[in-house]
């Protein structure tokens, strides 16, 4: 009930003093506008240089790599996958055979 009350209190008090201060209110709105638009075209670019580096390293749809990956550096890379797995396969039996 309190927060109803101060509610109507405040909207009343906004809307005297909006009557009041009509035009320091509209110099503050003429001065906000470029700055939305500002804030506004940053964020647009900001999210069009985004979009645009998402589809430059997008993955190819039909190989399933990434373009700027040479297919040697992918096949490299599983190779040393492979190899790691076989040392953890190695070290577990190890272990195994301690306990």
């Amino acid at each position: 009930m309190t927060a109803l009350v101060g509610g109507l209190v405040a909207v009343a008090l906004g809307l005297i003093g909006l009557g009041i201060w009509w035009r320091q209110f509209l110099d503050l709105l003429a001065g906000s506008i470029p700055l939305f638009l500002l804030l506004g075209g940053a964020l647009a670019v900001y999210l069009g240089y985004e979009e645009a580096k998402d589809k430059l390293f997008a993955k190819s749809p039909g190989t399933g790599e990434s373009p700027g990956v040479a297919a040697a550096e992918v096949e490299k890379y599983k190779e040393e996958v492979e190899k790691l797995k076989a040392e953890i396969e190695a070290l577990k039996a190890q272990k195994k055979e301690g306990d």
